[in-house]
C-alpha cells in the first residue's frame, strides 16, 4: 500500500480526505454506478502501484479515495447554512422526548429500526425547524461531513448505508429512505443524498482538483463509511457474529450481522454496515476522551504512562471509587442527555492514582453494559477485536479483557477507520471483489489479551455495584441544569 503525498491544496474539504489508495485497476466502468450496480471487477489486479505526477498513465494505475464521517445543511446556492451540530451535542433532548413519546418508540423503530437519540440528524432537523426557521427554509441538501467532502470531490450528492442509518431518516431494513420520517421532519427526498454501498464509485474527481492535488484523471471516489463501520472493516469485523469494541473518543460495541435484526429494546443501534449487512451497535459518547480530559484538563499532564503506573496489580479490581463517563450525556444504553460524569465513593485516601484506575473502569464498565444487552438477546460473545487509541495502553486492555471477562484481539493497526476506508477504496478500484475478500486478505492481528479468571472474579462484584449508582443518580441529573 502506498500513500500518496499530494501538491498543497486551498480546499479544506479535500484536506480533510484521509484515505488516498493508489490500487492498479483499470478505467471505471459507470463512474455514477447507482446503489445496486457493481463498481468493480473481480479479483486483484496485480501488486499496488501508483505516480505521484499528474502525466501517470492513465491505464497503468488508479486511484481511489474513500471518506470518513454530524450533519451539515446546505443552500440552493451550494452555500453551507449553519455550523454542523454534532454528533456529541445533547441540545435536542425536547425533540427527542417528542419523538419516542409522542410520536412513539414503537413507531420509530417500525419505520427505521432505531429509536431517537440527540445525536442523531432528524431531532437536528425538527431543532432547527424550531430554533432557525429561516435557515430551515433554505435548505436545499442535507449532507454528512464525509458526504459533504466527495460532494467538493466530485459534484455528487450521495451517501453510505451505514451513515444514512444514523439519521434516523433511513429505513434500514430496507435501504431506503423512510418516508414517515421525511413527512414527520418536513424534507423532500430530494433534498437527501443517493444511496450507495459504502465500496460503490460515486463518481471520479473532478479534473480541476486532480490538477491541483497532481493526480491523474480518472480518480476514483467510493461512498466511504460513518467511522464505526469502517473501523469494523478494517479489524476485519464483517459477517455474521463477529465483534470489535473501539476506545476512541466515543466508544462502541460492533456487532456484525448477515441479517437484519433489531434490539426489542432499543437500547442498541440497528444499522446498515459497510460490508452490505447489517449490525447492531452500542455507543458511549465519552471513553477515551474521559482519560484525556482527566489527564490533560485536570491533572495538566500529558504523561499517561506515568499516571498509569503507580496503578499494580494488586488494585486491579480493588478501586473504592468510581466513575460514571457521562461528560456529554449518554447514549447506549441509557439514552440520557441529562446523565453527568460522576466520581463516587472518594475518600481521604483517595489518590491521583485511583482517579485514574476509577476512569479507566468506568469506561469498561459502560462498555460492558452495552455487551451485556447484546448478550441478553441470545448473542454469544465470546470474543471481539479491540481497536482505538485507548487499545495502546497494556493496563487499559487488561481491565478491559476482565471487566468484560473476553478475549481481546488486537488488530495490527489500531487505527481501524483509516485502515478501513482504505480497504473500501480497494474494493471500490476492483483490487479485491468484496469487502470480505479485501479483510481476509490484509487484516492482520498484532496480538491477545485474554481474561484472568481470578481478576475477572473480582471485577465482578464491582460492576454489579456500578450499575446501581446511575439508577440511583438518574433523578437528580436533571436538576443539575
Amino acid at each position: 500500500m502506498k500513500v500518496l503525498r499530494t501538491k498543497p491544496i486551498r480546499s479544506l474539504a479535500v484536506l480533510a480526505a484521509a484515505a488516498l489508495l493508489l490500487a492498479g485497476c483499470g478505467e471505471p466502468a459507470d463512474s455514477m454506478s447507482g446503489a445496486s450496480g457493481s463498481s468493480g471487477s473481480a479479483g486483484a489486479s496485480g501488486p499496488m502501484s501508483g505516480s505521484s505526477g499528474a502525466d501517470g498513465g492513465a491505464g497503468d494505475w488508479k486511484a481511489g479515495l474513500a471518506v470518513l464521517s454530524e450533519g451539515e445543511a446546505r443552500d440552493a446556492g451550494g452555500e453551507v447554512i449553519r455550523p454542523a451540530i454534532l454528533w456529541n451535542d445533547g441540545r435536542t433532548g425536547a425533540e427527542v422526548d417528542y419523538l419516542n413519546g409522542e410520536v412513539g418508540r414503537d413507531k420509530l423503530s417500525g419505520w427505521t429500526a432505531n429509536i431517537a437519540f440527540a445525536g442523531f440528524t432528524a431531532p437536528k432537523l425538527l431543532w432547527m425547524r424550531r430554533n432557525e426557521p429561516e435557515n430551515f427554509a433554505r435548505i436545499a441538501k442535507i449532507m454528512l461531513p464525509k458526504d459533504y467532502i466527495n460532494y467538493v470531490l466530485t459534484g455528487a450528492h450521495c451517501t453510505d448505508f451505514s451513515d444514512a442509518s444514523g439519521t434516523l431518516l433511513l429505513d434500514v431494513e430496507h435501504r431506503r429512505w423512510s418516508p414517515e420520517m421525511l413527512e414527520l421532519c418536513g424534507v423532500r427526498e430530494e433534498q437527501l443524498p443517493r444511496l450507495f454501498e459504502s465500496w460503490e464509485c460515486v463518481g471520479t474527481l473532478k479534473p480541476e482538483l486532480a490538477r491541483e492535488l497532481g493526480l491523474p484523471p480518472g480518480v476514483r471516489v467510493c461512498a466511504g463509511a460513518g467511522d464505526n463501520a469502517a473501523a469494523a472493516v478494517g479489524t476485519g469485523t464483517v459477517g455474521n457474529g463477529a465483534c470489535n469494541i473501539s476506545l476512541g473518543t466515543s466508544g462502541t460495541v460492533f456487532i456484525s450481522s448477515a441479517g437484519f435484526g433489531v434490539d426489542p429494546h432499543n437500547a442498541l443501534h440497528s444499522f446498515a454496515h459497510a460490508d452490505g449487512r447489517y449490525h447492531l451497535m452500542g455507543c458511549m459518547l465519552s471513553a477515551a476522551s474521559c482519560n484525556k480530559w482527566l489527564m490533560e484538563d485536570i491533572f495538566q499532564t500529558k504523561d499517561y504512562g506515568a499516571e498509569q503506573a503507580p496503578i499494580t496489580p494488586d488494585k486491579l479490581g480493588n478501586n473504592h471509587v468510581f466513575f460514571l463517563p457521562y461528560l456529554m450525556g449518554e447514549r447506549s444504553p441509557i439514552n440520557d442527555t441529562n446523565a453527568r460524569g460522576t466520581f463516587v465513593g472518594m475518600t481521604m485516601d483517595t489518590t491521583r492514582a485511583d482517579l485514574t484506575q476509577a476512569v479507566l473502569e468506568g469506561v469498561a464498565f459502560a462498555i460492558r453494559d452495552s455487551l451485556e444487552v447484546a448478550r441478553s438477546l441470545g448473542l454469544e460473545i465470546k470474543r471481539s477485536m479491540l481497536c482505538g487509541g485507548g487499545a495502546r495502553s497494556p493496563l487499559w486492555r487488561r481491565i478491559m479483557a476482565n471487566v468484560l471477562d473476553m478475549e481481546l484481539t488486537l488488530p495490527v493497526s489500531e487505527q481501524g477507520p483509516g485502515v478501513g476506508g482504505a480497504m473500501l477504496a480497494m474494493v471500490c478500484c476492483g483490487e479485491y471483489p468484496s469487502v470480505d475478500a479485501v479483510c481476509s486478505a490484509l487484516v492482520r492481528v498484532s496480538g491477545v489479551v485474554l481474561p484472568e479468571p481470578e481478576l475477572a472474579a473480582r471485577y465482578e462484584p464491582r460492576y454489579r455495584a456500578f450499575r446501581q449508582i446511575y439508577p440511583a443518580l438518574r433523578a437528580v441529573f436533571p436538576r443539575l441544569g
